[in-house]
């Protein structure tokens, strides 16, 4: 197990905080208008500004924008940073910038034998991250089981001042019934399948739980990283774990789907054949004779294994090659970001493949083709996003900024 932060804890305080919230049985809102969270997502998006700046940005009333920023600062959801100038009738000049102390929220998914949890700030900072042994198919053991994590934690660390958001839990599943809390699930979470979720974890948490397909809460975490959320309005994700699935981003929200299953990528490669999956390397790997049980000794074969992981690649990049070129047609991204839970030496070798194979296909084609990136954040993506799902929830405005 492991936790770190660097945060200035303050155990009493959070530790109440923490309680309340678990007696509260309804959402803890940030009540902002959308101007407000027009504001906020420019800041998101962009880099600290001055007040001037965000008027002119969003064709805002100078007046107008002091005073819900004058707001904002009160709620400790933006705060002010070092002036760029001179102090004037409404400080203009001095940039303001999201401030980590509007709230924060915990992000927690199941991995083959163990979990994994981490709690971000309100500008989407990790201040703890933390794993602990499980393996048991019921949701509510699962529910229990975090709710003990999240209250050790709180004596130990304490937590940063702010508003509790919510939990965000990654499903390896999809929906059925048109409902986000009802998935089927993959078989070692049996108990998971096709039962209202959200209710079942939030009874025991008493708190609000968001429940998001697991490749979904990867791509939310991918466009948040700031070199790609201020530069693309549109991602697709291709995560690579012990399946394989997608995410998009369309106008800078999540793209669900009529049904809730867009990116479900794996129905493209039927199960019995190889697939371009995480575990699929690994079964190749143990049966090269390496013993090995997860993906994260997968690193330190890549010298003895070479030939064997160049091999995978290549095929894989193939693979992936097809679903990028259909998401490329009918999203039309600004860029296509490989994540998993793969080394990063793997995922970048894979995104330049991709990258070649795609450019080779659309060589007579004068539009743009999105840049395929390797994720720097990997098997982290999943439980991060996870844990942005409530703040983006709050946060993001209706019309995706």
């Amino acid at each position: 197990m492991r936790a770190g932060s660097g945060v200035a804890f303050h155990f009493l305080d959070m530790l109440q905080i923490y309680t309340v919230a678990m007696m509260n049985r309804h959402r803890p809102q940030i009540l902002l208008t959308e101007q407000q969270k027009r504001i906020l997502w420019q800041l998101r998006i962009g880099r600290p500004s001055p007040r001037i700046q965000l008027a002119e940005t969003l064709g805002m009333n100078g007046a107008s924008m002091t005073r819900m920023t004058q707001q904002m600062i009160a709620l400790g959801v933006v705060e002010e940073q070092d002036s760029q100038g001179a102090a004037t009738r409404g400080r203009p000049m001095v940039p303001l910038a999201i401030s980590g102390h509007g709230g924060w929220a915990v992000g927690a998914t199941v991995h083959p034998g163990w979990l994994e949890l981490v709690l971000v700030d309100f500008s989407g900072k990790p201040l703890i991250r933390d794993s602990l042994r499980f393996d048991s198919p019921d949701p509510l053991v699962f529910a229990r089981t975090l709710d003990a994590r999240l209250r050790a934690l709180a004596a130990d660390h304490g937590f940063m001042r702010g508003r509790f958001l919510g939990v965000g839990v990654a499903v390896p599943g999809y929906r059925i019934r048109g409902d986000r809390n009802h998935r089927q699930v993959v078989d070692r979470l049996s108990g998971w399948s096709d039962v209202p979720l959200a209710e079942m974890l939030g009874d025991v948490l008493g708190m609000a739980v968001w429940i998001e397909n697991d490749a979904t809460a990867a791509a939310l975490a991918e466009f948040y990283q700031k070199d790609i959320i201020g530069r693309y309005r549109s991602v697709l994700v291709l995560f690579l774990g012990h399946g394989i699935g997608a995410g998009l981003i369309a106008e800078r929200d999540l793209f669900a789907g009529e049904h809730g299953n867009a990116g479900e990528v794996g129905r493209l490669f039927p199960t019995g054949q190889p697939r371009p999956s995480g575990i699929d390397l690994l079964h190749l790997l143990q049966a090269a004779g390496e013993a090995i049980e997860s993906l994260s000794e997968i690193d330190a074969l890549q010298v003895r294994q070479a030939p064997l992981i160049a091999d995978w690649i290549e095929r894989v990049a193939r693979q992936l090659e097809y679903a990028v070129i259909t998401g490329t047609v009918w999203l039309d991204p600004g860029a296509v970001v490989i994540s998993g839970a793969l080394p990063l030496a793997i995922l970048e070798r894979l995104a330049v493949r991709i990258d070649h194979l795609v450019a080779a296909r659309d060589a007579d084609y004068r539009g743009e083709i999105p840049k395929v990136h390797a994720s720097p954040i990997g098997s982290s993506a999943v439980v991060i996003g996870a844990a942005l799902a409530p703040i983006h929830a709050v946060t993001a405005p209706s019309n995706g900024g």
